[in-house]
This record gives C-alpha cells, sequence and structure tokens, in this order.
C-alpha cells in the first residue's frame, strides 16, 4: 500500500517538476524578450476585447451576453487545431528543437481546483492571467487580488504533500 502511494506521489511530481518542452539549447538573456512582446500585445488585445471588464465577466457568469463564451470558445478552437496541426505536421520550434506533447492522466484534483478558479474569478472579476494587465492599467484594487493569488499558490505548494492528489 506504501509502495502505491510513493509511486503516485513520484508520479505526480513528475508532471509538475519540470517543462516536458524546455528548450535544450541555451540562449542569451534578451532572447526572452520576445516573451514580453508577446504578453504586452496579448495584454492590449485583452483590453481592447473588453475580457479585463469585470462587467463582461459578471454577465458571462450570470448567463447574460456570449461575449466571453465567444471568446473562450474560439481560444478553445483556436488550441485544439493548433495541437493537431503539430502533432500531424510534426512541427518543429523556430529553433529546429522537436515539439513534444505529452499525454496527462486525468485527476479529479482538476475538477475541485477548476471549481475553486471558477469561484475565484466570479468574486474577483479576473482570471490570474489579466491580473497582471489589471494592475498594469492602474487599477490598484486588484493589487490585493494578485497577493492573494500568489498567497494561495504559496499555500498549496506548502500544503501540497498533505492534499490528497
Amino acid at each position: 500500500m506504501e509502495k502505491e502511494l510513493l509511486k503516485a506521489s513520484s508520479d505526480i511530481r513528475r508532471q509538475d517538476a519540470m517543462c516536458l518542452n524546455e528548450s535544450e539549447m541555451d540562449h542569451a538573456w534578451y532572447h526572452k524578450l520576445k516573451y514580453v512582446a508577446a504578453g504586452v500585445l496579448l495584454s492590449i488585445i485583452f483590453i481592447k476585447a473588453e475580457i479585463l471588464s469585470w462587467y463582461r465577466i459578471q454577465e458571462m457568469f450570470c448567463l447574460k451576453s456570449f461575449h466571453m463564451y465567444g471568446i473562450i470558445g474560439s481560444a478553445v478552437a483556436v488550441g485544439a487545431l493548433s495541437v493537431w496541426l503539430i502533432k500531424k505536421f510534426n512541427i518543429k520550434t523556430l529553433y529546429g528543437e522537436p515539439i513534444k506533447i505529452s499525454k496527462k492522466e486525468f485527476n479529479y484534483g482538476v475538477m475541485f481546483g477548476g471549481f475553486l478558479f471558477g469561484i475565484g474569478w466570479a468574486l474577483t472579476g479576473s482570471c490570474p492571467g489579466p491580473m497582471y494587465a489589471l494592475v498594469g492599467m492602474g487599477n490598484g484594487g486588484y493589487l490585493v487580488v494578485l497577493a492573494s493569488a500568489v498567497l494561495g499558490t504559496w499555500c498549496y505548494g506548502k500544503m501540497r504533500d498533505r492534499l490528497p492528489h
């Protein structure tokens, strides 16, 4: 029994211990600026598309508007199509490295985490990605939301070994 628990624990740890598709090439520091640029561009798109609007998010959770569901559905469709194309045509990174997409086993903890994520999203009007853009726009109140998200992540890290996975 104990051996099975240790194996299950190590399987879960293996999934989050490293990035499975991390580049093995050694890049100069300025190569990471493309990620900053992509983040800034995505933030501008979020602002212009009203994805950061608390009212749009409340409309979504109250089932009063299709706006957010259309955006989320489009993102899921584009993501699924992208993964399919990467697998079908064996697409490589810009540096010629293969893209490895690993299989993930179902875990009921994801459902519980998703439920908590949705509650937090509904209460604060923001999910983790846009929190940074909202703070960057000067919405000081979201510093509390961001600090709470960081604190929650830290608490999970401290309690992870005692939680059922």
